[in-house]
């Protein structure tokens, strides 16, 4: 079980974080989220009932390539490619090349959720 911590922030607080972060005048805490939406909306989105069944279909079964994954998910490879390639711009699945085929690994499990109506960084 690998528990991800996920953040919501807003497009605009997330930019004024980074650039407190850049500046030296914010630093991180250690357990706060990596990865950030934004929005619940983007969040649910991206962690739907549908691909929440894809990441367990890939747990399950452990499907050798994306044609092997077609077949068991009864998605067609183009919508597999993309959802796969969302996941793994959050982090949540690596794509591995193995033998000229993409191999999909889940890399997260379980998701804690971060989120407030107060700045994370205050000014």
């Amino acid at each position: 079980m690998k528990v991800m911590n996920v953040g919501i922030m807003s497009r605009e607080e997330y930019q004024k974080r980074t650039i407190s972060i850049v500046k030296g005048e914010y630093k991180p805490k250690k357990n706060e989220p990596k990865v950030w939406f934004e929005s619940i909306k983007s969040l649910s989105q991206v962690l739907s009932n549908e691909n929440q069944e894809l990441l367990k279909l890939i747990i399950e079964y452990q499907p050798k390539s994306l044609t092997e994954l077609e077949s068991l998910s009864h998605r067609k490879k183009s919508n597999l490619s993309r959802t796969l390639k969302t996941l793994e711009n959050y982090g949540i699945v690596s794509l591995q090349k193995v033998k000229g085929k993409i191999t999909p690994l889940v890399k997260a499990t379980d998701f804690k959720v971060e989120f407030g109506l107060n700045s994370v960084v205050s000014h």
